[in-house]
């Protein structure tokens, strides 16, 4: 994109391009998102930069008006599998704030000068810079919704000290921690644009995927601690349409019981789940109902320290940094696609909030239905779960560590022992890093170590790929629904190379397409379904055939 056509997209202030570039204006020294609505600036006193935290490198500070640093991520890291796009997903993981630049570069297998001067080269800003400005809005975020002192804020946003926490967001917001505090909002209600929370015109959310995208929503302040009862109160932003009924009806199917849990009628239900973070647990909630341009979210957190993790993981999980603008473009230039495009607006490629959990359960879901895959899953949980020290509603208890299934007998699982072999090999894998499936992971190499498992086929890989590394490009050709949708919808799959970088999406399309009308059970895997052998069938379980078996109903 050349620089004349920034410029034609910020004049249009066009918010399909925020978190794609950002511009900054030499007589104010302010830099804003492409859409923001003050006056235009004359070419002449506009540049232009990748990522806010190289206009902030540059001495720009961030528009009041638009907030730029609270767009969505750029869905450009998602799709790259090249060391940059690896280091900005670990950097929106938290990564520099918890190993330091030298473990980046340990990850990506670089030296740490090497890092620095790819990242430098490309996106105008080193590792500690783009992490600067995301502890930076992590701050803000704190501020505007809790009541903790400012100095609790500055540790738990990941500022080595109280000095650098003030005069960065001196150098950013133009404003000490007193005054972003004192602007803050009075509560809107839903409908409002997200203008009257936080200064932000309808979409909001940043060029780090997760490290931005989030939005605090106006509250009366979290009490000091856990992020009080209500948890920390978030926008989170995506950009264009965003189909919600696809999303949750997708999560709602697969809910495990005492991990996740989907309250309320469908059009106003809210997902809620536990999470495993670097430093604790957490709880979240996502309202299906959106707003103008956002979801909203509570996060209760043990630790603030995981706030910026949490909402990277849980945008991966709803996929908010996802660009249905070129998806839609590229799936809609088939001829066979196009009506499906045009029929679902916004749909998503759901990822994962936690990715040893997608894959252990893409095992349990081989050759079974997607319910029956569900069942497994709740018997593993009600085993091997850690329980919550205070449950929460529905919720009771952590989806089990590859640790703790790596010895495990599994015979609590109705399934083959086979099965349950692979799935011991798949957790100790994890467990012992042979396998990575983290934020920076090498996709290609993660997918052949995947296959080099045993029991591990090419559909089982490909999904993990797909939902636990947020690979956009993924098509799992043998798939059985896969091809009944595409017979449906007079799609050859042959033809697919047209579809890329985005073939994930096309393949959500013709699994809806291959879905009957009303509540379905979709086939998880290609072959066909196999009937789960309730627990304690024989002998190879411990609990009541029935208890397991009742819960067979198609979710």
């Amino acid at each position: 994109m050349s620089e004349d056509s920034r410029y034609e997209a910020v004049c249009s202030r066009d918010a399909r391009f925020d978190g794609q570039f950002f511009f900054g204006v030499t007589t104010t020294g302010i830099y804003c998102r492409p859409s923001c609505p003050a006056t235009t600036p004359r070419r002449k006193n506009v540049r232009f930069f990748p990522t806010s935290a190289a206009a902030q490198g540059a001495g720009f500070r961030a528009c009041r008006r638009c907030r730029p640093d609270a767009v969505p991520g750029s869905a450009e890291w998602n799709a790259r599998a090249d060391s940059v796009g690896r280091a900005m997903r670990m950097i929106g993981d938290g990564v520099v704030d918890r190993e330091g630049v030298s473990g980046l570069a340990a990850r990506l297998g670089y030296s740490a000068r090497q890092v620095q001067r790819q990242l430098t080269a490309e996106l105008g800003a080193g590792p500690v810079a783009l992490a600067r400005a995301q502890r930076a809005h992590t701050a803000r975020i704190l501020l505007r919704t809790t009541d903790l002192r400012a100095s609790e804020i500055a540790f738990a946003a990941g500022f080595s000290s109280v000095r650098q926490f003030n005069d960065t967001l001196r150098a950013i917001y133009a404003a000490t921690p007193t005054e972003l505090r004192a602007a803050r909002p009075e509560k809107p209600s839903r409908s409002a644009p997200a203008e009257a929370a936080d200064g932000v015109p309808g979409a909001s959310g940043g060029a780090l995927p997760g490290a931005s995208g989030m939005v605090p929503r106006a509250s009366g302040g979290v009490p000091r601690g856990s992020g009080g009862a209500a948890g920390v109160p978030l926008r989170l932003a995506y950009r264009g349409p965003y189909d919600t009924a696809q999303v949750f009806d997708y999560l709602a199917r697969r809910a495990l019981a005492g991990v996740e849990e989907m309250v309320g009628a469908p059009g106003a239900r809210t997902y809620r789940r536990t999470l495993r973070l670097p430093h604790a647990c957490a709880v979240v909630e996502v309202d299906e109902r959106p707003g103008d341009g956002w979801l909203e979210c509570r996060l209760r957190l043990t630790e603030l320290r995981d706030l910026t993790t949490a909402i990277q993981r849980i945008r991966r999980l709803f996929d908010l940094d996802a660009d249905p603008y070129a998806v839609a473009e590229r799936l809609g230039a088939d001829a066979a696609l196009a009506p499906l495009v045009a029929a679902r607006p916004g749909l998503r490629s759901p990822g994962t909030a936690d990715p040893t959990e997608l894959a252990v359960r893409a095992v349990l879901g081989q050759q079974v239905s997607v319910a029956a895959g569900r069942v497994l899953g709740d018997a593993l949980v009600a085993a091997y779960g850690e329980p919550l020290a205070r449950p929460d509603g529905g919720l009771t208890r952590l989806f089990p560590r590859a640790e703790d299934l790596a010895g495990a007998p599994l015979t609590e699982l109705g399934m083959p022992e086979g099965r349950r072999a692979t799935l011991r090999t798949l957790a100790t894998a994890l467990a012992d890093g042979a396998v990575r499936l983290d934020a920076g992971a090498e996709r290609d190499r993660a997918e052949k170590e995947l296959l080099g498992l045993r029991g591990i086929g090419p559909w089982t890989a490909g999904y993990i790929r797909m939902r636990a590394l947020g690979d956009p490009d993924v098509l799992l050709e043998s798939d059985v629904a896969v091809r009944a949708g595409a017979r449906a919808a007079g799609a050859h799959l042959e033809d697919s190379e047209s579809w890329r970088p985005w073939r994930s999406y096309a393949m959500h399309h013709l699994w809806n397409a291959a879905r009957p009308a009303g509540p379905s059970d979709r086939r998880a895997h290609g072959s066909p379904a196999r009937r789960v052998r309730p627990t304690g069938a024989r002998g190879t379980g411990r609990g009541a055939p029935g208890a397991v078996a009742a819960t067979l109903t198609p979710p």
